[in-house]
């Protein structure tokens, strides 16, 4: 696996959205900038000298803050070109400077959070903000024989007044610029932090899908070692009963019978659960091993004695006639329970109470499992444990229910249809 670092990575477009913010700020800039032009001159404040005719200082107004309706599309240029044009306006003593001077920070500030080649951005950044100090050297170099003493006449400061003027207009250009370096930084950061976590919450959804389907294989695979093994006990049931048949064919006719006629109904059994046991993955242990004999619904009182144990007042109850249920079937009910119950145990917080019932049906065989705990984490439909109760339910055709209680705690209950016997209607 790769991993990107912070040079390599490169910030992506804008969106159509930000385009078209880019374009209305640009131009509301562009409209500001004008009504500042306007104000200084109506004032007559020309700090940088004696300025250009109306038509240049317009035009040289626009300069500087239209370029940033391509501000997130086009850092790198609008940069350079707001960088140019605003050394040009302060050359030629355009009165306007302040909404220029702002549209600068905006250029550096979006370069620095939007520019995709980090080290041609960097050194970019670099270059205008040494470029415009640069500016600043000259301006003062040009414009220190024009200076006089009469504008310092009321100073009374321990610094030389030339000097206090240059330091104060460096460190306000080292304020202004660092912070437009600062933020920038900031900005882009940000924004490959937020492009990590977003990389790292689709793997992590890519690895809990890949977790829940490694979870519905192995279940299946489970399903289908449990099948395997009654279907193998039926078919061995049915040589057993082949052979009885055999011997007593000729002396008892009746015994023979009997013989064929649990024969048959074996034989439709084992075929019920091959039909089952193909409808699942089937796969084998890397080791040969065969999985341990799976209990059955006639071992229910043994989770219900472990929950006891556990500290739960657990009860069983078992109602309407009991029968006989395939044995896929009784495991099957005997897996979710136990799964149930286990839930109860590890997620329900304050749970004292587990019931289990077991209700005899005309058609179907229903289980159900409740418990008065509070969840401890909101209820996950693709966690493990529902995922194994699901595939078991639906290899039977059975239905599965699960979820919060209205008056607190949990339910689970599943409905799994019984086998029709052997001549008996529908």
């Amino acid at each position: 696996m790769t991993t990107e670092t912070g040079d390599d990575w490169r910030r992506p477009g804008p969106t159509a959205d930000q385009q078209r913010l880019d374009r209305y700020a640009g131009l509301g800039a562009t409209a500001l900038a004008l009504l500042s032009l306007t104000l200084a001159r109506s004032t007559g404040t020309f700090l940088l000298g004696p300025p250009p005719s109306g038509l240049e200082q317009v035009l040289w107004t626009v300069a500087v803050p239209l370029p940033l309706i391509w501000r997130r599309r086009f850092p790198a240029t609008t940069t350079l070109v707001i960088s140019a044009a605003f050394i040009g306006s302060q050359a030629r003593a355009v009165p306007e400077w302040q909404l220029s001077q702002w549209a600068l920070f905006v250029a550096v500030y979006t370069l620095g959070a939007w520019g995709p080649d980090r080290r041609l951005s960097r050194r970019l950044r670099i270059g205008v903000i040494g470029a415009m100090f640069g500016w600043l050297g000259i301006s003062y170099a040009v414009r220190y024989a024009e200076l006089r003493a009469e504008p310092f006449a009321d100073a009374i400061g321990p610094v030389p007044p030339m000097l206090a003027a240059i330091v104060a207009g460096v460190l306000v250009n080292v304020l202004f610029f660092g912070f437009a370096y600062f933020f920038g930084e900031t900005a882009w950061v940000a924004a490959r932090r937020q492009h990590e976590l977003a990389r790292q919450a689709e793997q992590l959804r890519r690895s809990q899908a890949e977790i829940r389907e490694h979870a519905v294989v192995g279940e299946r695979v489970r399903i289908a070692r449990e099948l395997h093994d009654v279907v193998a006990h039926h078919v061995s049931v049915m040589g057993v009963q082949a052979s009885a048949c055999r011997r007593v064919f000729d002396k008892d006719p009746a015994k023979a019978r009997v013989a064929l006629t649990a024969i048959e109904e074996t034989a439709r059994t084992a075929v019920e659960e091959l039909r089952r046991m193909l409808g699942v993955l089937r796969a084998s242990d890397g080791d040969g091993e065969r999985a341990a004999q799976a209990a059955g619904i006639d071992q229910l009182g043994a989770v219900v004695q472990r929950a006891r144990e556990a500290g739960l007042r657990a009860t069983l109850g078992v109602y309407g006639e009991p029968r006989p249920l395939p044995e896929s079937l009784s495991q099957a009910t005997y897996r979710v329970v136990q799964e149930a119950t286990t839930n109860a145990l590890k997620h329900a917080t304050g749970a004292t109470l587990l019931d289990v019932r077991v209700r005899y049906l005309a058609h179907e065989v229903e289980v159900e499992v409740t418990d008065d705990g509070r969840a401890t984490r909101p209820a996950n439909a693709d966690g493990l444990g529902l995922i194994g109760m699901r595939e078991r339910v639906h290899t039977h055709g059975g239905e599965l229910a699960a979820g919060p209680r209205t008056g607190g705690g949990w339910r689970v209950r599943v409905r799994f249809p019984l086998p029709i016997p052997a001549g008996r209607p529908a």
